[in-house]
């Protein structure tokens, strides 16, 4: 089943395969089905916490087992659950790392039989919980589930510092703009920006607002200390004029200005002005050539 699937390999994000089946896969319901065969494994797990790796294992073949289980010792149940979050934490980044999909399956599970269910969800500890929305909040976008973000903001559970950091909506942003500041992957980072959209209309409290217009504008400029690319800083414009059209004209010139401060900037600004300015001429020559053809076909198909 494993090596039927496609050879895994680095891809660019809309090529991404999102259906492979990994080996975690095969044993996480294996450990579910058959749980003694995994005591083995749990009790030498156990004992190498202490190593990098422990929680990043746990994490991928225990997941599933750790909410089909009953564990009444509270201690053994916050390490287990601390071991699963930090686990899926370090895993999910190997795929930001390599811009690919190997993990998630271990998200999907994490999101949609977790996190929206509130039944499964208090089988592991309180602080876990939280945490694991956190975590989820930071990787939602990566792996394409903006689609269930609404239902995913109903269930988040209340913080206990709430007050100062607001509702669900505003811890979501707070933790998705700290992600952004952390990603160095063009293609994930790209990604990321052209997802971002999905917050347009939601209420905000003006820190959160702010925290957000400033970190997206971190990425329009070049240079230090991000010194994003190109195609970055144009998908952060984007990005940063659609979530707040307020001031849109203000900002460009102001960042114009900026640009004209350096002068080692700008042979390549003009560069690509004069290529962007070719390919909208030749796109508009091609656009009236082939109207012109549609209406003189017309008549001869009539």
């Amino acid at each position: 089943m494993i090596l039927s699937g496609e050879e895994d390999v680095i891809s660019p994000v809309e090529e991404r395969s999102e259906s492979k089946l990994c080996f975690y896969d095969v044993l996480a319901d294996h450990y579910v089905r058959v749980p003694e065969n995994g005591k083995s494994i749990l009790d030498l797990i156990v004992q190498l916490w202490s190593q990098s790796f422990a929680s990043h294992i746990f994490a991928l073949l225990f997941h599933k087992w750790l909410f089909e289980v009953q564990l009444e010792n509270s201690e053994v149940l916050f390490r287990y659950s601390s071991a699963l979050v930090q686990g899926a934490t370090n895993v999910f980044w190997i795929d930001i790392q390599t811009n690919t999909m190997r993990f998630q399956s271990l998200f999907r599970y994490l999101l949609e039989e977790v996190a929206l269910v509130p039944t499964q969800l208090n089988k592991i500890a309180p602080q876990a919980q939280r945490d694991l929305y956190l975590l989820i909040s930071r990787f939602i976008f990566f792996y394409n589930f903006v689609d269930k973000l609404e239902s995913f903001l109903k269930e988040f559970p209340i913080f206990p510092n709430s007050f100062l950091a607001g509702g669900p909506a505003d811890i979501f942003v707070i933790e998705l703009a700290d992600q952004l500041q952390k990603l160095k992957v063009e293609p994930v980072l790209v990604h990321y920006l052209s997802q971002i959209k999905v917050l347009q209309g939601l209420e905000l409290r003006m820190t959160t607002s702010t925290r957000l217009k400033a970190c997206l504008y971190s990425f329009t400029s070049p240079g230090g200390p991000m010194y994003p690319t190109r195609i970055v800083r144009h998908a952060a414009w984007e990005a940063l004029d659609l979530l707040f059209p307020v001031g849109q004209y203000p900002r460009h010139l102001i960042s114009l200005f900026f640009r004209l401060l350096y002068p080692w900037y700008w042979p390549s600004s003009c560069w690509n002005f004069i290529m962007s300015c070719i390919k909208a001429v030749l796109y508009s020559l091609l656009r009236l050539i082939f109207s012109s053809l549609e209406k003189l076909r017309r008549p001869k198909n009539a």
